[in-house]
This record gives structure tokens, C-alpha cells and sequence, in this order.
């Protein structure tokens, strides 16, 4: 294996910025904001967007459609 060609794997913390939802995790990011965290250590922080906090999917705020319910409309409206 040829040396120093891998990305330095470090602690960082992710916060969503649509909650206040952060968590500790190991990743190959890295960025120039900061953050102390619970264990009084400081950790690079990265700022995500979307996670299991906001996301649709997670939270049951998902919107689902009924298909069988647009068929009907379908052949409804052209009198099938």
C-alpha cells in the first residue's frame, strides 16, 4: 500500500440546520467551524442540511398518495 494517500478519518459533528439535532460520528469531512462537545472536547462541525431529525421519511410526516384512488379518477373522468 503506498503511504499518506488516504484521507485523514477523524471525529466530527453533524449538525442539521432545520432542527437542533447533532450527533458525533467519524468521517472524512472535515471543516474550519467548531464545536465543544458533551464529552468537553472540540470537534469540527459540518453542517447538513437533512437527517433522520427532518427528514420526511424518519419523522412520519411523509406524504403518501393513494394510487388506486387516481385510477378511479382517471377512468372517472373518461368514462371508463
Amino acid at each position: 500500500m503506498k503511504a499518506d494517500i488516504h484521507p485523514k478519518y477523524n471525529e466530527v459533528v453533524f449538525a442539521d440546520s432545520s432542527s437542533d439535532f447533532k450527533f458525533l460520528t467519524r468521517s472524512t469531512m472535515s471543516s474550519s467551524e467548531t464545536i465543544v462537545w458533551e464529552d468537553g472536547n472540540t470537534y469540527p462541525m459540518v453542517r447538513v442540511e437533512v437527517s433522520s431529525a427532518s427528514h420526511p421519511f424518519y419523522t412520519g410526516k411523509k406524504q403518501a398518495f393513494n394510487a388506486a384512488g387516481r385510477v378511479e379518477k382517471f377512468n372517472k373522468k373518461y368514462n371508463r
